[in-house]
């Protein structure tokens, strides 16, 4: 229930990071209430947090500066303490990933276009130096794909460590080793339309789909997993309505544990669109929600709730979901300047 201080009943804790130039102070701690929602206080000066990861069954997050191109594990358990900071393995970390055994972590660098991974020791520490990718290529968008840009990573349950590349209009699939460290070679998986601009993916927890938010096209796209790792297109539908201005841009996508809701952020139109996900993978939109403020980044699901943050203005929002699943108007707001990543755990 919106209505009940979660983090204080169910244990939940939810911060925010962002841009330190927009305004953003590092972590902070957002406390839901029966006003809806409040900043406050500050947990940690970490700058530039556009993405994060927490370790299973831990207290330890893997959070990235996207300016300094460095990656810090925070212990959340002893006040946010800095474990150790390496390298991202490029310029512009904008996502991380690990993988089932949490021996591997992944690091997608948008500003020089490489896939990182470190093999990680048992008390998740990175053993040795990392395995690097450099891609190669561009698309259409002079202005947005001059060159390779990897914006997500994500390992497939098989193992495989898949990437999206903004610049290049590509999915990439790589072969990887857990007990090495190896990064094997990359196939395209999928060569997306020229000029779409490839986001953000989201795996099916229990089919073998995956959903791609498409930025520059605003666009969700079902692709099938095959057994060879490629991805065949379903379907491709818009994330706007048909009366929404040209110049929005796809966001970030969620997906409920179930599989049967999908959510996906539209940064123009300052909206959220609504899916449903029948038992074969086949979509629905239900409706399109205004995010409660301008250009929404993250999407962060809770059970009854959605979390939105805005890069621009309007801080993080929150928008309760109906029994259908669909979110209703903003019933709080928190003022984040430079929100750009929303995290939550439970002790």
């Amino acid at each position: 229930m919106v209505g009940s201080p979660a983090d204080e009943v169910s244990g939940l804790h939810v911060f925010a990071g962002g841009y330190q130039e927009p305004g953003a102070r590092g972590l902070c701690r957002l406390t839901i209430t029966g006003e809806g929602l409040e900043a406050g206080p500050n947990l940690a000066a970490y700058a530039n947090v556009s993405a994060g990861i927490r370790r299973p069954g831990t207290g330890l997050w893997y959070l990235v500066d996207e300016e300094a191109d460095r990656v810090t594990l925070a212990d959340a358990d002893t006040d946010w303490r800095e474990v150790a900071s390496f390298s991202s393995g490029g310029h512009g970390p904008c996502h991380l990933a690990l993988d089932r055994s949490g021996r591997l972590l992944s690091i997608a660098n948008y500003g020089s276009g490489t896939v990182a991974m470190y093999r990680l020791d048992g008390e998740g520490l990175p053993v040795g130096p990392p395995a690097i990718h450099q891609n190669e290529g561009q698309g259409p968008n002079v202005e947005r794909q001059e060159g390779p840009h990897a914006h997500w990573v994500g390992f497939a349950p098989d193992g495989r460590l898949y990437a999206a590349d903004l610049g290049t209009d590509q999915i990439l699939a790589f072969p990887t080793h857990a007990p090495t460290g190896a990064l094997g070679e990359p196939s395209v998986a999928y060569a997306a339309p020229p000029g779409s601009g490839p986001r953000q993916l989201a795996f099916h927890p229990i089919l073998p789909v995956a959903f791609l938010v498409s930025e520059l096209a605003s666009t969700l796209t079902v692709l099938k997993i095959e057994e060879s790792g490629t991805l065949s297109v379903q379907h491709i539908l818009s994330t706007l309505p048909a009366d929404a201005a040209p110049d929005s841009l796809g966001g970030a996508v969620a997906l409920n544990p179930a599989g049967t809701r999908l959510y996906v952020s539209n940064r123009g139109h300052d909206s959220v669109a609504s899916f449903a996900v029948d038992p074969e993978g086949e979509v629905r939109l239900l409706g399109h929600t205004p995010s409660g403020g301008t250009s929404p980044r993250f999407l962060l699901l809770l059970e009854d709730k959605l979390l939105v943050a805005h890069e621009k203005a309007g801080g993080v929002t929150i928008l309760p979901l109906d029994g259908t699943g669909r979110p209703g108007p903003s019933a709080g707001q928190a003022e984040l300047p430079g929100a750009a990543f929303l995290g939550a755990s439970w002790p």
